[in-house]
C-alpha cells in the first residue's frame, strides 16, 4: 500500500528526532493520529485543551533545546492553539504547529468549524503555509520545521485533512534539519567603536539577558576588567546571577537590589543579549546595546552605539582593545548598596515569618528555594508568582526557571511543567501555580494524573488575582473583582486521583513541602497565602504614588477600611530579597 501523506509526515518526524506530538485527537486529525498508533517510537500526548498542548511543546523545547511538535484539530481546535503558540513563538522556542483543517473542498464555504488558520496562526509564528496537494510535502513539512529552529519560534504546518489521507506523491527522502546556529562576528569597526565608547567612560554598568546564556565567561570577564557592576532582566536571571562578585540585582517591574541605581548613575550603561522591554526603568541615554538579531538594536532605548553580533562573539573580540583600570569606587559602592538593601529586607522579612498567618507567599518561595532538587525545573505562573521567583529562587547554573515572561498568559505554569517533564522525567520538575491560574486550566490535572507525572504543583493560594489587584491600586482604582476566596485546590487534585495537601499554618509549610517534593508520582500542595502580599519595584514614580493613595482613599470610602489596614501592614515587609 502507497504511503499516505500522514504517513509521510510521521516518518520526517521521526528522522527529525521527534518523540511526541501534545495534543486532542479530532476528526481533521484522524489520519495523522492513526499514522502515529502505528510506529512504536512517536508517542500522542493526550492533554484536555489544545492551549496547554502549544505550552508543553514550548517548555519541552526550551528546556532541550530540540523542536517540540504540538497539533490542533480544525476550527476550534486551533483556535485554542494560539495562546500557546504565542508564548513559544514570543519565548523563542521552536515549536512545529500541525493546524488540522476542514477537507479542502469546503474551504471557502463557511463550512462547520471552518475558520483561516494561515491568517489565525500568522502572526504567533514565523511561517505559516497550507498544504493543498500531496505534491507540497515533504517539503513544505520540512521548511516549517527548519524555520522553527532557524528564527527560533513557531513554525505552523495547515493540513486538511482529506489531504493526510491521500497517498503521497513524493518520495520522503531524507534531509538535515539545521539546529546549530552560525555565531555572528560584528564587524572589525563596530568593534572598535565598542571598545572606543568603554574606555572612554569613567564608569560603566553591564545589563544583561537571556542571551548572555552561551557567554556568561566573557561578560564576567568584561566586568572585571572595568569594575562594572553587573544587573539582569529577569529571562537574564538564571544564567548571570550565581556566583557572580559584579551582581547588583534586577531591574523592571520585579526587580530589586541597585540594579536601577547603577544603570542610572553610571557614564555608560551596556545592555547585552537582552530585549528588556520596560523603557520606563532604562535611562534614555549614554546607552549602547549588543545583540545579535539587529531588529532589537535601539527598539527600547536611544542608542549612542548598536552592534550586531553574539554577545560572547563580540566581547572575545573587544577585550584585548580595553585599557586596563584600578578605580573600582563606582563598582564598590554600588555593591554596598545592593548588600545594604538586602541586608535590611533580610532582617526585616525574616523575623518571626514562621509563625504569622496567613502565609507569606515569600516564605513559601524561600521554603521551596531550600528544598528542591539543584537540578529542578521550575515552571511559574504569571502574575505574583513571577515575582516571587524572580526574588527568592536561587540560580546555581543546573537548575532552570521558565515561564510566559513575554507573552505573560495566565495558567502556563502547570502546562509548561509537563512539558518539562516528559522531556526530563528523572528531573524534579515543580510548577509553582497561582490559584487563578491554575483554575484556568484546572483539566490539566488530569493530564497530569493519566500519564502518572513526577510533576509537583505548589500553589500559592490567595483566593485573589494578586497582580491585577496591584495594577488596579497602582493606577488609582480600587480593587474590583479580583478577590474571590481560597478554593478547595487540594479537593479538587485529590478528585484527580493526585495525592495532595492543604496547609494554612506557617509552622507546617517546611515539612509539607519535603513530603510535597520526596513522595513518588504527581503531588499537590493547596498553600493558603496572604492576599495582601504586594511586591514594590526597586523604582517608583510619582504617579504610581499618587494612584495608591488615590485607591485607599477610594477604598476607605467605599467601606473598606480593615483590607487597607492588613495591606498597610503587609506593604511594611513587601520589600524584595532575592
Amino acid at each position: 500500500m502507497a504511503q499516505t501523506v500522514a504517513e509521510q509526515i510521521v516518518e520526517v518526524l521521526r528522522q527529525a528526532g521527534v518523540r511526541r506530538i501534545y495534543g486532542l485527537v479530532g476528526d481533521s486529525l484522524n489520519p495523522l493520529v492513526d499514522a502515529i498508533r502505528r510506529v512504536p517510537d512517536l508517542d500522542w500526548v493526550h492533554v484536555h485543551n489544545e492551549e496547554a498542548a502549544a505550552l508543553a511543546a514550548a517548555a519541552e523545547a526550551q528546556v532541550t533545546g530540540r523542536l517540540a511538535v504540538c497539533a490542533g484539530s480544525c476550527g476550534p481546535g486551533n483556535t485554542h492553539l494560539v495562546q500557546g503558540l504565542y508564548d513559544a513563538h514570543r519565548s523563542g522556542a521552536p515549536v512545529l504547529a500541525i493546524a488540522s483543517h476542514i477537507p479542502s473542498t469546503q474551504i471557502g464555504t463557511n463550512y462547520f468549524q471552518e475558520t483561516h488558520p494561515q491568517q489565525l496562526l500568522a502572526e504567533c509564528s514565523a511561517y505559516c503555509e497550507l498544504v493543498s496537494r500531496p505534491e507540497q510535502m515533504p517539503r513544505l513539512l520540512r521548511i516549517a520545521m527548519q524555520s522553527a529552529v532557524t528564527h527560533p519560534g513557531v513554525g505552523v504546518l495547515v493540513l486538511p485533512g482529506d489531504v493526510s489521507s491521500q497517498p503521497a506523491a513524493n518520495g520522503t527522502g531524507e534531509s538535515h534539519l539545521v539546529t546549530t546556529r552560525a555565531v555572528g562576528v560584528p564587524a572589525p569597526d563596530q568593534v572598535q567603536a565598542l571598545a572606543d565608547r568603554i574606555n572612554a567612560a569613567e564608569t560603566v554598568t553591564l545589563f544583561v539577558g537571556a542571551g548572555i546564556r552561551d557567554a556568561r565567561d566573557e561578560v564576567l570577564e568584561l566586568a572585571g576588567r572595568v569594575h562594572a557592576p553587573i544587573g539582569h532582566s529577569l529571562g537574564g536571571k538564571e544564567w548571570i546571577q550565581f556566583d557572580n562578585p559584579y551582581d547588583v540585582g534586577m531591574s523592571g517591574l520585579l526587580g530589586y537590589g541597585a540594579c536601577y541605581e547603577a544603570m542610572h548613575e553610571s557614564d555608560l550603561l551596556v545592555l547585552l543579549g537582552t530585549d528588556f522591554p520596560y523603557d520606563t526603568f532604562l535611562p534614555q541615554a549614554h546607552t549602547v546595546q549588543v545583540d545579535r538579531d539587529a531588529s532589537h538594536l535601539g527598539r527600547r532605548t536611544r542608542l549612542d552605539l548598536g552592534v550586531e553580533g553574539d554577545v560572547g562573539a563580540t566581547l572575545r573580540a573587544v577585550l584585548p582593545l580595553l585599557k586596563s583600570r584600578d578605580d573600582r569606587s563606582f563598582l564598590d559602592r554600588m555593591l554596598r548598596k545592593h548588600a545594604d538593601a538586602l541586608e535590611k529586607v533580610v532582617s526585616a522579612y525574616s523575623k518571626g515569618v514562621e509563625k504569622l498567618r496567613p502565609i507569606h507567599p515569600e516564605y513559601v518561595a524561600t521554603v521551596l528555594d531550600e528544598l528542591m532538587s539543584d537540578d529542578a525545573i521550575v515552571t511559574v505562573d504569571t502574575g505574583m508568582c513571577n515575582v516571587w521567583a524572580a526574588r527568592y529562587l536561587s540560580p546555581n547554573g543546573r537548575r532552570r526557571v521558565i515561564g510566559s515572561f513575554r507573552h505573560g498568559t495566565m495558567a502556563n505554569a502547570l502546562p509548561h511543567a509537563i512539558g518539562a517533564s516528559f522531556a526530563y522525567p528523572d528531573r524534579q520538575v515543580v510548577s509553582m501555580s497561582g490559584d487563578g491560574g491554575l483554575a484556568m486550566l484546572l483539566g490539566e490535572l488530569l493530564t497530569v494524573r493519566e500519564h502518572n507525572l513526577p510533576v509537583k504543583t505548589i500553589v500559592f493560594n490567595n483566593g485573589s488575582l494578586g497582580m491585577i489587584r496591584l495594577e488596579m491600586m497602582v493606577a488609582g482604582y480600587p480593587s474590583f473583582q479580583t478577590d474571590h476566596g481560597p478554593a478547595n485546590l487540594a479537593g479538587v487534585a485529590s478528585a484527580c486521583d493526585i495525592p495532595s495537601l492543604t496547609v494554612e499554618d506557617p509552622a507546617e509549610l517546611h515539612s509539607a513541602m519535603r513530603t510535597a517534593l520526596s513522595v513518588p508520582g504527581p503531588y499537590l500542595l493547596d498553600v493558603r497565602t496572604d492576599p495582601n502580599a504586594l511586591s514594590i519595584p526597586p523604582h517608583i514614580t510619582a504617579s504610581q504614588v499618587r494612584g495608591f493613595a488615590l485607591a485607599a482613599t477610594r477604598t476607605v470610602l467605599s467601606g473598606g477600611v480593615g483590607s487597607m489596614i492588613q495591606l498597610a501592614r503587609s506593604n511594611l515587609r513587601s520589600i524584595p530579597r532575592p
